[in-house]
């Protein structure tokens, strides 16, 4: 039986959630199945069902000045800030999670930026307006201009193609239809279109508004002016038209909503709105119109009577203003986009009955900003709160999408947005989870901490009480980790029992613990702490509660951690020696077995281990406060250390007590708490690293970081071991074929074994043999015609390894004659083409390919060079033989005898 390998830890990235909207353009297909966001330079899709990465597409760099999709989600068109427009053709196979975007052609459309654009139902129009008023009408598949529109220089803020009912077709469309039939009077041809085909293209037309406030609407037929509409003062940034009701809607920043007849373009409505309006749309058949912007809201208005039908709410906070929406007449629900890049989801309003404003059915973050802190949620850790340097904290679902669950509004991904636990004033910059993760407890910059209760079952998430008392910033916030005992009311029911106690931290270096009342507390009634400390000389930085909940530690930047029993508020130890301010503390597990110390193994009350500014990693003694261990690796600040779920008693003899730990370097270790070297280093970021955790059942590791990236680590190493016990098994059990190979001189296999073990001095000793034989075949060009098959069917790679050892073993003069040997029988088996077109893999590849070559070129070339001048000595000594047998006396015979010692002469 072979011995097993030794054990590796290994962790492989499994999910990453990463932004996809940091504000600008976003575009919808009708299928919602392609969400296409501005990022930054780049354009993201993604698809909105399923929360997965489609593809992304590199900016030209110049940012993006807007963008689109056809309905069918076959083409993408984005326009930038460089004046150039690029058109894409979304290649994809069955599955709409991949997609190859394919760049058409790039075009200038305007002179000037283009800011909106609008494409018609049917994919194949595409308008572009620009900042100096002209707009341009486009074949898309075709990229050339099909009408061109002059208006006044002014900025197009809005586009909007339609088609007027066909009673609608009045006044100047009337003659524009008349002027047409007697054209195809005068000259009829086999191409002339049918009436009918004649009638739908009069009908259409392509509405704009502009940033002074005036809306015209262009006949694409007769290439004019159909009307120009004036009732707004300020930017329009809103149009609609419905068929049904032979209207056309206009908003603007002007607060007014205005209403027209497509008939004869008369205003029906107009009302005041009482916000900057930045979405305008129809719904329920037309009946019903929706209007979004700054207040935050969605809004929905009685078609025909201009009343609203939804209360006048209080304005949203700046943040949640609505900025655009996106909105398909085969979808049932609105995508709004907010300021702080979020997009909304509501369902269509369709009934007037309804008095109560619409709320987001879903919210999609676009990206979550700096990743501060984060900690998973409920028993079986299926969310994930994240502080993300704003007021709220977010909660996101980290589970898989169960079976058969399909569509955007009936999905649940990983990822996905679940709610917002909105209370605080500032920038949340800590938090912590009970035990039975229904609580969880946030720390601000409002000098507020607060207890929040989660109940996803009910959908309810609350803030339980709120906790006011310190005079700066809460940097830290610790719960109980000790577990009610099995079958208690608290354990069986954790939702209606909250933590007994919580411990803060704060910038105005007191710590303090609150008792946590039985029932929720009236957020303006005060709660009095416990005790509060003077803790320490600086910003205290983190607080963590050993497992018994019987004693906590601090961590701050006056570079020591204090041990304080939880009772008395008492300082039980200080650990000092960190050369600057300590950022993260974590008390072991438990169930930590007795760990080695620099001094020998640790007993007792347990161990602590802390990160550091300095950029060490400590391991304390809880017995008498020692320094243990020093963990160096990280090249800047440690800011976070976790432990990892402890092995269970019957692998800690080959499993070993492990850590983690992230840093500003960008990178999260992971060590061996008994060894000073880490065991693997895992990097996916490009910012700091400020948030980790970990699962506590299955080893994944949780790396939040500046860069908006919440990266997922899964412990692979029981796959890495079980897959390098199966890799040492085999190569044992080759090793023995090959060996049995060369004993019953199987010359054929041992080379092909040979080859693919990369056993050098086996072949060196095989090819020897066959070389050196003393009954060779006949016509054979290595001495053994089965080896000669080997040699004539080899891979690229075992060519390449083969040509590799030749080079070496031509550098020797022993062992040049059988490399000689066979480098003749590869030369006669493949043509020179074969050999200097291998296909190497690796990062040098043709260039490995070509010293090879030249190294076997070289000693090759200098191998010749001896032998002729070996043949020219010969020719020396044959040429002095000669002379001196024409010199010396002619001797019949010469006969030498040893007799004796002396020498005998007979002739």
């Amino acid at each position: 039986m072979a011995n097993k390998a030794p054990f590796k830890t290994t962790f492989e990235v499994t999910e990453v959630i990463r932004p996809i909207f940091t504000g600008g353009a976003v575009a919808l297909d009708n299928g919602a199945q392609i969400l296409a966001t501005t990022l930054g330079e780049d354009v993201v899709l993604t698809n909105p069902a399923t929360g997965k990465h489609i593809a992304q597409i590199e900016g030209d760099g110049e940012g993006i000045s807007t963008l689109t999709l056809t309905p069918s989600g076959s083409h993408l068109v984005v326009c930038s800030r460089s004046l150039s427009m690029r058109i894409y053709a979304l290649k994809s196979p069955q599955s709409k999670d991949t997609i190859t975007p394919q760049l058409l052609r790039t075009v200038k459309p305007h002179g000037t930026p283009v800011i909106v654009l609008a494409v018609d139902r049917t994919g194949t129009l595409l308008a572009t307006g620009g900042t100096d008023g002209s707009i341009k009408v486009w074949d898309i598949v075709g990229g050339y201009v099909t009408h061109t529109f002059r208006g006044p220089s002014v900025l197009v803020s809005a586009l909007h193609f339609f088609e007027v009912a066909a009673g609608s077709v009045k006044g100047h469309d009337v003659d524009a239809k008349k002027d047409d039939k007697k054209k195809r009077r005068k000259s009829k041809t086999a191409d002339d279109e049918p009436e009918e085909d004649l009638t739908a293209t009069a009908r259409f037309r392509l509405a704009s508004g502009s940033q002074d406030g005036k809306v015209r609407v262009w006949d694409l037929h007769k290439r004019s002016v159909v009307a120009n509409l004036e009732s707004h003062v300020s930017d329009v940034r809103g149009l609609d038209y419905s068929p049904d009701q032979n209207t056309l809607v206009t908003t603007g920043r002007d607060k007014t909503i205005t209403w027209w007849d497509s008939k004869s373009w008369k205003v029906r409505k107009v009302v005041p709105c009482f916000e900057e309006v930045e979405a305008v749309g129809f719904t329920g058949d037309g009946r019903l119109t929706y209007t979004a912007g700054s207040a935050g809201w969605v809004s929905v208005w009685d078609t025909e009577t201009g009343k609203r039908l939804t209360k006048q709410q209080e304005p949203k906070s700046n943040e949640e203003s609505i900025i655009g929406a996106v909105s398909r007449p085969e979808l049932p629900f609105i995508i709004c986009v907010q300021l702080d890049h979020t997009l909304a989801l509501y369902h269509h309003p369709i009934q007037k009955s309804s008095s109560e404003a619409p709320i987001a059915f879903r919210r999609i973050s676009g990206t979550h900003d700096q990743i501060i802190d984060l900690r998973y949620l409920l028993p079986d850790s299926s969310m994930l709160a994240l502080a993300t340097n704003s007021e709220d904290i977010r909660l996101i679902s980290v589970t898989k999408p169960s079976d058969g669950a399909s569509g955007l509004v009936s999905s649940n991904y990983f990822g996905q947005d679940i709610a917002l636990l909105k209370g605080h004033d500032q920038i949340i910059i800590s938090l912590d989870v009970d035990w039975s993760g229904h609580w969880v407890a946030t720390g601000a910059t409002d000098n507020t901490a607060r207890l929040w209760r989660i109940d996803p079952a009910n959908n309810s998430y609350t803030c339980y009480t709120t906790f006011s008392g310190h005079a700066e910033s809460i940097g830290a916030v610790a719960l109980p980790r000790a577990r009610p005992v099995e079958g208690s009311k608290a354990f069986t029911d954790p939702l209606s029992h909250p933590p007994p106690f919580l411990i803060t931290g704060s910038k105005d270096q007191t710590i303090k613990r609150w008792e946590i009342p039985r029932m929720s507390q009236d957020s303006n009634k005060s709660l009095r702490s416990a005790f509060t400390r003077k803790a320490h000389d600086k910003d205290i930085n983190a607080i963590d509660v050993n497992y018994s909940s019987q004693m906590f530690a601090s961590a701050s930047q006056d570079r020591t951690v204090k041990i304080w029993s939880v009772e008395e508020g008492e300082v039980q130890g200080i650990l000092r020696g960190h050369r600057r301010g300590v950022w993260s503390v974590s008390f072991a597990p438990s169930n930590t077995p007795v760990i080695q110390g620099e001094q020998g193994p640790v007993a007792g009350k347990g161990v602590v281990i802390t990160g550091s500014g300095d950029k060490t990693i400590k391991l304390w003694s809880l017995s008498d406060y020692s320094c243990l261990r020093t963990f160096e690796g990280h090249t800047d600040n440690v800011l976070k250390v976790a432990w990892l779920k402890i092995p269970a008693s019957e692998d800690r003899n080959k499993k070993p007590v492990l850590f983690s730990s992230a840093g500003g370097d960008g990178l999260v270790k992971v060590w061996d708490v008994n060894r000073d070297e880490p065991e693997c280093t895992l990097d996916n970021h490009e910012d700091r690293v400020w948030a980790l955790t970990v699962h506590p059942e299955t080893n994944m590791i949780v790396s939040g970081s500046g860069d908006s990236t919440v990266t997922f680590w899964k412990d692979t190493s029981s796959e890495t071991q079980a897959a390098s016990n199966e890799a040492q098994e085999m190569l044992i059990q080759q090793e023995q074929e090959l060996e049995n190979h060369v004993r019953t001189g199987s010359y054929r296999e041992a080379i092909t074994l040979a080859l693919q073990l990369n056993h050098p001095g086996r072949l060196l000793s095989l090819f020897t043999k066959v070389v050196s034989s003393n009954t060779p075949d006949e016509g054979s060009l290595s001495g053994l015609k089965a080896v000669d098959q080997v040699l004539a069917n080899l891979s690229d790679e075992q060519l390449f390894l083969l040509l590799l050892r030749l080079r070496d073993w031509n550098t020797n003069a022993r062992t040049a004659p059988m490399a000689q040997r066979i480098l003749w029988a590869l030369v006669r088996s493949y043509p020179a083409s074969r050999i200097s077109n291998l296909s190497v893999k690796g990062a040098r590849g043709q260039k490995s390919l070509k010293e090879v070559l030249n190294g076997l070129k070289v000693y090759t070339e200098r191998h010749y060079k001896r032998m002729e001048e070996l043949v020219d000595e010969s020719y020396l000594v044959e040429y002095t033989l000669q002379e001196m047998e024409s010199l010396a006396p002619p001797l019949a015979e010469i006969s030498l005898d040893s007799i004796d010692g002396d020498i005998v002469m007979a002739s």
